[in-house]
């Protein structure tokens, strides 16, 4: 039997990647503020903490799934934080999608207490989550990677180590960068055609195979077709990471003009509602710009 895991954040994706990690025969010791996610996760084996500390005080792996930078540090670093109870030889695993720069704060105060730390985020949404087929992008010691990927590996069909701490998260934010360009581009480019009168799907099947051909257009353009923008992946939680990418690229140097281009899009998809929709509502921004005034605006 595998010694017992903590795992805090039980949300869209923790949850399932959670009764993963028991599939595959660990012990696991569970939190979340929602009661009926604890509680579905108890259900398939885990066992209940009464919060973040506890799990520090029981666990020397504990691994993160939680919304943002803030909810991370607070967890990690908060007056109930898991720093005050884990003991010296310790390993966290934190799997949110946050800022490189917060995942460095975060272990550089863990290492002060000998405690190692991955940052482990995952691409693939609910549905690889659900299978087990998510794609791991990994930061931390070569040495620590090494002893936790198969761990990983019970929720993940891609684990890769992509450098120091941070190195992670800053992977993340380029394939959220190019997700998030490659859907505004198919939006836009399906609107022209949309406006010129040629069948979408006639043109779709035409240049699928090609170079312009991608896995965002073949999971995006049919949803664009269908007018289905129920989520898959939120417009607010791509907001945060494209926020996220250019705090990144501010405090780098990098340039990412077309980062805040699509930003301002999807703000404006916010503004209008569409937050909790699927991000392939980018197509509705091109609706609302190009139609046409009515009468009563001239």
């Amino acid at each position: 039997m595998h010694q017992t895991v903590g795992f805090i954040g039980l949300g869209i994706m923790g949850k399932p990647m959670a009764k993963n990690i028991l599939k595959a025969g660990y012990s696991l010791l569970v939190y979340d503020v929602n009661e009926e996610a604890v509680k579905d996760v108890v259900s398939a084996g885990a066992k209940r903490a009464d919060g973040a500390k506890e799990i520090g005080e029981k666990c020397n792996v504990i691994m993160t799934m939680l919304p943002n930078s803030p909810h991370v540090e607070e967890v990690i670093l908060g007056e109930d934080g898991i720093l005050n109870t884990l003991p010296p030889g310790s390993v966290l695993i934190d799997m949110s999608s946050i800022s490189p720069l917060s995942s460095q704060k975060i272990a550089k105060a863990l290492a002060e207490k000998n405690i190692a730390m991955l940052d482990a985020p995952v691409s693939g949404g609910e549905p690889k989550a659900i299978d087990g087929t998510l794609s791991f992008m990994v930061g931390g010691e070569k040495v620590v990677f090494d002893a936790y990927k198969p761990l990983l590996e019970t929720m993940g069909s891609s684990v890769v180590h992509c450098g120091p701490i941070g190195a992670g998260n800053t992977t993340k934010l380029a394939n959220q960068i190019i997700v998030a360009l490659n859907i505004a581009a198919v939006a836009e480019a399906f609107t022209l055609v949309s406006k010129t009168g040629v069948d979408s799907s006639c043109v779709f099947q035409a240049i699928k195979g090609g170079l312009a051909g991608s896995t965002v257009m073949n999971a995006k353009v049919p949803m664009m077709l269908d007018g289905n923008i129920e989520p898959g992946f939120k417009i607010d939680l791509h907001i945060k990471d494209l926020s996220n990418a250019l705090e990144t690229g501010h405090s780098t140097g990098a340039p990412l003009p077309l980062t805040a281009a699509d930003m301002e899009m999807m703000q404006t998809l916010h503004a209008d509602g569409y937050g909790q929709k699927d991000h392939s509502a980018l197509s509705k921004y091109y609706e609302k710009i190009s139609a046409k005034p009515s009468e009563n605006d001239e």
